[in-house]
């Protein structure tokens, strides 16, 4: 048999004690563990602490960019007075709107300065639009011509469009004024919804649509906005750049339906709309034009989808590598901007993400609007200054040391961080004050009416801006009180023009705006500069010496000028180049460079007038 277990007495307590150890054991080590979980507890809780209020923390702060502080001389006081009335300009802008929202009734706007009839004097045109063709009742609105009339300094425009053959309805965005056929008067063409539309001046007064006889009307689905004349291939005959924006209809804005609070219909941003091929005409002479678009090399395919990759705005010709021939800056509305080079064989390479004018310093796109491009710096650097979107600074771009190499330095000069709240569409550059440097000013407004019940530091209205140049490396942001109440006036404003429009010397200002009157700054500084204004006359180059460059030296300070009208949003200003020279009297030197590479130095330039240059044959 096996064994009886083993019996402890009843009242034996060695069964307790053994209980007692292991229950010391885990009271033990559940002290351990409640003291690791405060210690753990503890720490997290100081090291939260210490991020809210500890000392000693580093906590890196995101903010609006600062300008380095730098000593700034005080800007002139130069005003400038609303004459807008007062000089007869009645013009109010058309778009149509009947309240479906559609994109097109918030983008256009443009104006110009141009002397049609060739009596030395700055007239002005207005772009406009009219009703959509499926409004019943809609009013026929058109363009408007007013003939520069001013004499002893006070301005006076007449309402010159009855009879003008301006005065035929369209729905207009843009202008851009060149002589085409070299006949010594500027001819016009005009953007808008269902293509370009191109009007020959035939002297007397009166415009002729040669459209479809030149060949330059595009698409009847075109959209087209910004366009700029100049000769491509130096043949001395000016060539034509059209730009368009979107693949737009009726049918695809309600498509898109957006919407600015999830509720209401609202104008949107063209993200939801395909992108569009701009068109580049080759003139031909003898009236014709033949598209040349795609084998020139200016149609971008975005390379996933193989569509339109251009939404383009605006654009300036200007030679940025100083070869002599005319390369191309495109600025496009939330895609990347283009560069194209001329390759000097009729043809272009885009290089925009080569040369720094692609996209801002972060690698981003932006919504790009006006455009200006000037050698800005003291030893004759670049500059592209482009009027993006709300929240976005107007970009600054300058040239270094390679002139196809540029960064964004629109916080380095100033005008990034003042900029950045504002909507900007015209933007340009002119020396308002007359001291040799290139100043600022840019045209503002909303798209949307109702945008400040969702974006409570956003208006519909906006001022415009203006930045004087101070001559160390600032752009300085002008107020009412130096450049007067009148040109901060706000509006929803669009396209942006300059112009000497009463003689004496410096430069006027006209700001247009969606659905208003047009907005006629008379310059009243009285710095007492000098300045040189020059005209110039081609022979071998086109009439208007379109493209060509003038150097001054005054005192041993260069300045630089490039004969162009298209500049800003959708806007053309004179031909006409002005140089200040502040106190000094005396010029130098002034050497011109044509088109196609000749030269001509000029001596005992006469100051404080207009000079009009022939070149030598």
């Amino acid at each position: 048999m096996p064994p009886a277990p083993e019996s402890l007495p009843p009242e034996s307590d060695e069964p307790l004690v053994s209980d007692d150890a292991a229950i010391g054991r885990g009271l033990k080590w559940s002290a351990v563990l409640l003291a690791v979980l405060a210690i753990v507890g503890g720490g997290a809780w100081y090291l939260l602490r210490a991020r809210q209020v500890g000392p000693g923390t580093h906590v890196t702060q995101l903010a609006a960019p600062q300008v380095a502080a730098r000593p700034v001389a005080a800007a002139p006081t130069a005003k400038f007075t609303d004459i807008t009335a007062g000089a007869g300009i009645t013009f109010r802008h058309a778009n149509g709107a009947t309240g479906e929202k559609l994109l097109p009734e918030t983008m256009g706007g443009g104006v110009a300065f141009l002397d049609f009839d060739g009596d030395g004097k700055p007239d002005l045109l207005c772009v406009n639009g009219t009703s959509w063709p499926w409004t019943t009742g809609g009013a026929k609105t058109t363009a408007a011509l007013y003939r520069n009339e001013s004499t002893n300094g006070v301005i006076r425009f007449a309402d010159v469009t009855a009879g003008s053959g301006l005065d035929v309805p369209l729905y207009g965005m843009g202008v851009a004024v060149g002589d085409f056929d070299n006949d010594g008067r500027p001819d016009v063409l005009i953007t808008g919804v269902g293509g370009a539309r191109l009007f020959h001046n035939d002297g007397q007064g009166h415009f002729s649509d040669v459209t479809a006889s030149a060949g330059v009307g595009g698409d009847s689905k075109d959209w087209s906005t910004a366009a700029v004349w100049f000769d491509y291939d130096n043949d001395g005959k000016l060539d034509l750049f059209v730009a368009n924006y979107v693949r737009w209809s009726r049918e695809l804005d309600a498509e898109v339906g957006y919407k600015i609070d999830g509720t209401h219909r609202a104008y949107g941003p063209p993200m939801n709309f395909q992108g569009a091929f701009s068109r580049l005409y080759h003139n031909d002479g003898n009236g014709r034009f033949s598209d040349v678009s795609e084998k020139s090399g200016i149609q971008v395919k975005n390379s996933a989808t193989g569509v339109p990759a251009g939404k383009s705005l605006g654009v300036t010709a200007v030679d940025l590598n100083h070869d002599g021939y005319p390369d191309l800056v495109v600025a496009n509305d939330t895609v990347q901007n283009f560069v194209f080079e001329n390759t000097k064989d009729g043809k272009f390479r885009e290089i925009g993400g080569l040369t720094g004018l692609a996209f801002d310093g972060a690698g981003n796109t932006r919504g790009a609007m006006g455009i200006d491009a000037a050698r800005f710096t003291a030893d004759g650097k670049m500059a592209v200054t482009i009027g993006n979107f709300a929240n976005e600074m107007t970009a600054f771009y300058v040239a270094k040391d390679d002139p196809l190499l540029f960064t964004d330095d629109a916080i380095a000069w100033g005008i990034g961080p003042a900029s950045r709240l504002l909507l900007k569409f015209g933007v340009f550059f002119f020396d308002y004050d007359l001291d040799g440097r290139l100043d600022v000013l840019t045209c503002n407004g909303h798209l949307e009416e109702d945008i400040s019940k969702v974006q409570a530091s956003q208006s519909y209205r906006q001022p415009a801006q203006l930045f004087w140049n101070s001559g160390d490396g600032g752009l300085v942001s002008v107020g009412a009180e130096r450049a007067g109440a009148d040109l901060f006036q706000a509006r929803v404003g669009r396209g942006s023009a300059f112009a000497d429009v009463d003689g004496d010397g410096d430069l006027d200002v006209v700001l247009t705006q969606i659905g208003g009157t047009p907005l006629l700054l008379r310059n009243d500084q009285a710095t007492g500069n000098h300045f040189v204004r020059l005209k110039l006359e081609g022979s071998s180059a086109n009439h208007d010496a379109i493209g060509a460059w003038v150097e001054l030296v005054s005192s041993g300070i260069h300045q630089w000028r490039q004969i162009s009208t298209t500049r800003s949003y959708l806007s053309s200003s004179e031909l006409p180049v002005t140089f200040g020279l502040g106190a000094t009297n005396r010029v130098e030197s002034v050497e011109i460079t044509w088109p196609g590479g000749t030269k001509q130095t000029l001596k005992d330039v006469p100051l404080d007038r207009l000079t009009v240059v022939q070149q030598p044959r």
